[in-house]
This record gives structure tokens, C-alpha cells and sequence, in this order.
């Protein structure tokens, strides 16, 4: 998650068209990628469960719409150091309880 904040700061389009993905657009194009996005950040978050590193009631979907949340950030001064902080705050909330 920390790199997407970096690949945020190369690739500025991104994030307008995350939201576009998690806000339900229907164009066609957004259709297509969305579908291959949400199969990634489901597969990523399933190896996640399952080696322990996330609670396992995390849906993909709010996880991926958190780290739209982090993108937004983009337009303010040092918002990568605010975006890392974001993540790490959602690293923190996602780990799995112990006891």
C-alpha cells in the first residue's frame, strides 16, 4: 500500500480514475478495469487472511475504496507523508485481534 502511494505521485490519473471505479461509474472502460481491479485487490486481500496479516472480516472493497480515500490527498502540500500516515493508520486497523 505504501508503494501505491508512490505510484500515485508518478502516475496523477490514478486516483481520478479509482474513484470513478468505487463510485460505480458504468462506462464501459471503467467496467472492464473495474472487474480486473476488484479481482486483484480480492486476491491480494484473500493471501492477506489467509497468511494472517489481516482480520478476515476486511472486504476488498472497503479496503480499496480506504486507499481511494489516501489518494485524495494528492492535491494538498506533503501529501505523501500524510498519505503514508493514512496508510499506516489502515495497516494498524487491519491487523487481526489477538485474545
Amino acid at each position: 500500500m505504501l508503494l501505491f502511494v508512490d505510484y500515485i505521485a508518478t502516475k496523477k490519473i490514478i486516483a481520478p480514475a479509482l474513484n470513478s471505479i468505487v463510485g460505480g461509474a458504468t462506462s464501459e472502460l471503467f467496467e472492464c478495469s473495474g472487474k480486473q481491479i476488484m479481482a486483484a485487490i480480492g486476491t491480494l486481500v484473500g493471501r492477506a487472511v489467509e497468511s494472517g496479516d489481516v482480520r478476515s472480516d476486511i472486504e476488498p472493497l472497503d479496503l480499496l475504496r480506504a486507499l481511494v480515500g489516501v489518494s485524495n490527498v494528492a492535491s494538498a502540500p506533503d501529501w505523501q507523508q500524510s498519505a503514508k500516515r493514512l496508510v499506516n493508520i489502515l495497516l494498524l486497523g487491519s491487523k487481526p485481534v489477538d485474545g
